[in-house]
Order: structure tokens, then sequence, then C-alpha cells
């Protein structure tokens, strides 16, 4: 294609992204320390009920039965098509966690009762959950460890594959990714459930993926041509794996995508995650993993081939 064999000059605008980059962590973590996440109900205490209408329904009228019945802190939000609604609603203080337990599945036919009584359409019950406080908090320190040590064996994997400046540049630009994410999440109010902390962990792998594919074409150039700055032949690896970058990252969000709008409301906000994390994994590993090895001051003394052990005496 003629747009692939243009050669861009990725470096020249590297400060200028490294700035916006630091910008957008700025902001995400700002975000993440003030507001947090929206935690999903696998995360925090509550119980989440699905319910199914035989015809359309309006969700602010069941919202209005629901706390009309009592039901005052009550979440209803459409759920796939709609037919679907979910229902949340957090933990009741005064009652020990066995208690709520026990008493779900009463909470779940006078719910489903309060909602017949208000429509002449057939109501069925397809879903009934309950998560603890302590099952929650749990996952979330599950959740935050998986993270650390996905970063922690990319850092030793890069490390050993290439050389301790591209492992530090790769686990530095994961970090971009994923704080990245998790801020915009954060600012748009998305709720922040397991699925979604599944796609940040697909995130990692996708990202170090596209991030070792340039760091290995920098690495053959650093050994192979003579000739040749660091900027220019990271500039030139660039160019070189840019056909590859566009077309996985495009053809990765078309299944993304057709998640995200046929996918239902289980996935969306895996499906959001990924979308997210694909577009700004693909930036990163152009301008934000690359740039860092400059600022590093990567030279080819640094990927130079390793000398045998009694190479040098054999020579004449």
């Amino acid at each position: 294609m003629a747009v692939f064999s243009r050669q861009f000059d990725f470096m020249s605008k590297g400060r200028l992204f490294g700035i916006v980059s630091i910008v957008a962590i700025v902001i995400s973590i700002g975000s993440l320390l003030t507001q947090s996440l929206e935690m999903g109900l696998d995360f925090t205490a509550g119980s989440l009920v699905e319910v199914s209408y035989s015809e359309p329904v309006v969700v602010s009228d069941v919202s209005a039965a629901l706390q009309a019945a009592g039901y005052e802190e009550v979440q209803v939000v459409a759920f796939g098509s709609d037919q679907d609604v979910l229902i949340r609603m957090p933990v009741d203080d005064s009652i020990s966690e066995t208690e709520m337990a026990n008493q779900l599945v009463d909470m779940g036919d006078n719910i489903l009762s309060v909602l017949e009584s208000n429509t002449d359409a057939e109501v069925s019950l397809s879903r009934l959950e309950f998560v603890g406080p302590r099952v929650g908090e749990e996952l979330a320190e599950s959740g935050g460890m998986g993270l650390l040590v996905a970063l922690g064996m990319i850092m030793l994997y890069v490390a050993v594959r290439f050389q301790s400046k591209f492992a530090l540049a790769a686990v530095l630009a994961l970090m971009h990714d994923v704080i990245i994410t998790m801020g915009i999440f954060s600012i748009f109010r998305l709720q922040f459930d397991l699925t979604v902390l599944a796609a940040v962990l697909a995130i990692i792998g996708y990202s170090i993926n596209d991030t070792i594919v340039v760091f290995d074409r920098i690495r053959e150039n650093f050994r192979v041509m003579r000739k040749g700055t660091p900027y220019e032949l990271i500039n030139l690896s660039l160019n070189q794996t840019l056909s590859r970058t566009i077309i996985t990252a495009m053809t990765t969000l078309l299944v993304v995508f057709a998640m995200l709008f046929a996918g239902g409301e289980t996935i969306k906000g895996f499906a959001i995650a990924l979308a997210i994390g694909i577009i700004i994994g693909t930036y990163s590993s152009v301008y934000i993993a690359s740039n860092l090895l400059l600022e590093m001051k990567v030279s080819k003394e640094d990927l130079m081939a390793p000398v045998k052990e009694g190479a040098s005496d054999s020579m004449p």
C-alpha cells in the first residue's frame, strides 16, 4: 500500500507526544485519586437482579415502581435489549453477610412481585447474585496484585530477551497504557468490574506484543546497520513495522467493536476497555516506548551480541 511506503519522521514529534502523555497521566491519576473508580458489584457489596419482560419496558418506570415499594437506593439500567433490565442494590449494613445471602431469594421474589404488579407484561427472573464486602475486597486486592505480577514478569522477560533499558521502557509504556485507560473509566464514571479488569490484563498482553515487535526490529537494525544514529535507526524501525502495527490494530478493533455493539451489556465494559487500550497501546508502542529508549541513550553497544567464551582466544 502506498501509505506504508512513505517514511514518517516519528521521533521528531517524540517530545510533543511525550508531553501529551504526561498531561494525560497526571489528569488520570488526579481523577483516580479524587473520585476513584466506579466499582462494579464484583468489587463492592450488594445484590444484582436481572429481569426480562415479555414486551419493551421503560427503565424509568421500573425504577419508579421499585422506589415506591421502598427500594430507594436501587439502580436500574437497560441490559442488552429494551426487554431486559438490570437492577443493582447496595448491601444492607444492618444485617450480616450470611443473613443477606439467605434472604437473597426472598428479595428476588419480592422485586418480581413489585414489577409484575406495575405492568401488564410477563416478568421473569433471569439472574440473582450477591457479593459480600469481604469477597469484593479480596477480589480488588487480587486484581491489583495480578496487575503488578504481570508487569513484573514482563519486565523480567524483556530484560532477558533484550536489555535492561528496553525492559524499563516497555514497563513504563505499559503503565502509561493502564493508567490512562483506568483514568478514562474514572473520568467518565464507567463501571469497573471483573470483565474490565480482564480487559486491562489483555491490554497489557496486546501492548507488550506490539512493543516487542518494534523492539525486535530496533535490535536487528542496531546490530546490522553500521551507519545511522539511534534516532535514525529507531525511526527506520518504526517505519518498517508500521504496516504490521496498523493492520493488527485495525483487525483487532473490528472484533472489539463487534463485541461492543452486538455483544450486549454483559461485555460492554470489557469491549470499551479493550478499544481504549488497543488505541492507546498502539500509540505507546510507537511514541512512548521508542521515545523512552532515546531518552535513556540506548546505543549499539547496548545491543552488541555477547561474545562466546574462548572466541577471542581462537582469533589469530
